[in-house]
């Protein structure tokens, strides 16, 4: 059970070359073996396209002429790895193809979420400081100790800043999540302190898309993924030998469906009984398919989860489903790390044990949060519309992830379901500097720049995952 902690505390970045160096070396072997239960898989190939735009834009970050932001989908946890594998490998190798000489290391600072040191360990946060990292509270409204470094890395760090817009990994990769605006305004603060500091570089934020695709397509691992998911739930089991599956998706996809079903009618019942929840009825139109029903009923449950959680903490119920979910991140982690308790070992037993209360409840609540933010980017026609295996996986991963937290299984760990290589395109930079005109104007001119820019960005991903 969860404990009461003291506050947490931020963890500055203090890169050392040494560690950066020992995570080159180890970096094709961690990419290659990751061994998780029963089934073996990793990454056995990374390409890049439009690389030349990249090595072009540290060429003049590192000749004083540019700050750049790396803005980057993020589908899988694997994401930072293929990044670190680009920097160190493959931007070096083209930049001597096409005859330019870039000081090594080519490297990066970055913003990754401060939760990732309570999941993993501190171990993770020593190594994160070390290759130049900055945690962030994802929930605050303002975390101005991690936003003032970021600002401070973008003007003056050593290396270009890389974020991930979205603020999570959704588990899509053809599928970009409703963005964040930070990036925006990392980019306009940064104009604004280099023309205060009578500096004349030139800001741009790149765009950049990682797409994961199976070496060999794992139907026969889906079916028995499919299968396990199906004892979990309560469902016939189908067993499958290599002769059904001359048409995978036609055999597989009733399954994947049925279970998306039953899953959602026992949820919608588990809160309509225990939180005495009322889930709005499904509209009475004949035009509506059985997919677009799926996908009512999955963003009335997300709705109806989220009023759970926000009823306990008292929370308005209000905002994108990603700023509804942060919001209650934020409110989970106060219940459990107490910024009113400086020091958890000097109060009484009683008020130990009072305070152990409160996070127990805050981490109950908070699972109806991690429900929903698994399935933010989840419909119901997603797999319909292009039945990949891709697809497939990326949508029986999540229910696999969803029934694994029912269960009681804290960090399930996914299984998988086999080798994969990874496209990663680089985009267009997009200047911020020729914005900064129309963001000075005004505070409310300030807050549609902001925004203006935050879609050009996402439309700009969009367009990359296509490719």
């Amino acid at each position: 059970m969860p404990h009461a902690h003291s506050k947490l505390n931020f963890i500055p970045q203090s890169f050392n070359p040494a560690v950066l160096k020992l995570s080159h070396v180890l970096l094709p072997f961690v990419l290659r073996f990751r061994v998780r239960r029963w089934l073996i898989g990793g990454i056995t190939r990374i390409q890049a396209e439009n690389v030349e735009t990249l090595v072009k834009l540290y060429q003049q970050f590192q000749a004083g002429k540019i700050r750049f932001l790396m803005a980057f989908r993020h589908p899988e946890v694997e994401d930072p790895l293929c990044l670190l594998y680009l920097l160190s490998r493959i931007v070096p190798r083209v930049a001597r193809k096409e005859g330019i000489s870039l000081h090594l290391p080519v490297h990066n600072h970055f913003i990754y979420d401060r939760g990732m040191v309570i999941w993993a360990g501190k171990w993770l946060g020593w190594l994160f400081s070390r290759g130049g990292g900055i945690p962030i509270h994802r929930g605050k409204p303002l975390d101005r100790i991690a936003l003032k470094a970021a600002r401070e890395l973008f003007v003056n760090g050593e290396f270009p800043l890389t974020v991930a817009p979205e603020g999570a990994t959704n588990g899509h990769h053809e599928r970009v999540s409703p963005l964040e605006p930070g990036v925006a305004q990392l980019g306009f603060w940064c104009v604004e302190d280099l023309m205060k500091a009578n500096r004349t570089e030139e800001v741009y934020i790149l765009p950049i898309s990682l797409r994961y695709y199976y070496i060999k397509p794992p139907w026969a691992k889906l079916a028995q993924l499919l299968a396990q998911l199906e004892a979990d739930t309560g469902l016939p089991v189908q067993h499958l030998d290599q002769s059904d599956l001359s048409h995978p998706e036609e055999i597989l996809y009733p399954r994947l469906f049925k279970l998306g079903e039953y899953l959602l009618t026992e949820l919608e019942a588990f809160y309509h009984r225990f939180y005495r929840q009322t889930i709005p009825p499904i509209p009475e139109d004949p035009n509506l398919t059985p997919n677009q029903i799926l996908g009512i009923r999955l963003q009335n449950l997300l709705d109806t989860a989220l009023k759970v959680a926000e009823d306990y903490f008292n929370l308005p119920q209000q905002g994108t489903i990603i700023d509804r979910c942060r919001r209650l991140e934020e409110a989970g982690w106060n219940a459990v790390y107490r910024e009113d308790i400086p020091d958890i070992n000097k109060i009484s037993p009683l008020q130990r044990g009072l305070a152990n209360w409160i996070a127990e409840e805050g981490e109950l609540r908070v699972k109806h949060m991690r429900l929903v933010e698994s399935f933010v980017a989840v419909s119901g026609s997603y797999v319909k519309e292009n039945p990949t295996a891709e697809r497939f996986a990326e949508t029986t991963l999540i229910l696999f992830d969803l029934i694994s937290r029912i269960k009681g299984v804290k960090m399930p760990r996914r299984p998988r379901l086999g080798k994969r290589r990874v496209k990663i395109t680089i985009g267009e930079p997009i200047s911020v500097n020729k914005r900064w005109e129309t963001y000075q104007q005004s505070r409310k001119i300030a807050k549609e720049a902001i925004a203006n820019l935050t879609n050009d960005l996402y439309i700009a991903l969009e367009e990359l995952v296509k490719i």
